[in-house]
């Protein structure tokens, strides 16, 4: 299982374009940019979802399930099981007395 959010987290750390992704995984640009804009777990044909896993593992990229802990060590960034996008949206979060932040 991957989400978009890893999807797009995955591409950034290797460096590489939505078009290269496509390359490495042999799926469409327009199927990467459908997978990556969905809300979260980033459904659709298995074979699909296969390859683009397959691509992102000979990448380098290992895709780390949530509470689970890396098998290989390396270097890694996951979100705090608290995480709040609203933190970074500028809304304000009283209990963490974080400042407000417009959003332009």
């Amino acid at each position: 299982m991957i989400t978009a959010p890893q999807l797009r987290a995955a591409r950034a750390l290797l460096g590489i374009d939505q078009r290269r992704l496509a390359e490495l995984s042999g799926l469409s640009v327009p199927t990467i940019q459908r997978m990556e804009a969905s809300e979260s777990i980033i459904r659709g044909n298995v074979d699909s979802l296969m390859k683009l896993i397959g691509a992102l593992d000979l990448a380098g990229v290992e895709l780390i399930a949530e509470g689970a802990s890396s098998q290989i060590g390396g270097r890694g960034v996951r979100l705090k099981a608290d995480f709040d996008p609203a933190k970074i949206l500028g809304e304000v979060d009283t209990d963490a007395k974080l400042p407000v932040r417009s959003v332009a």
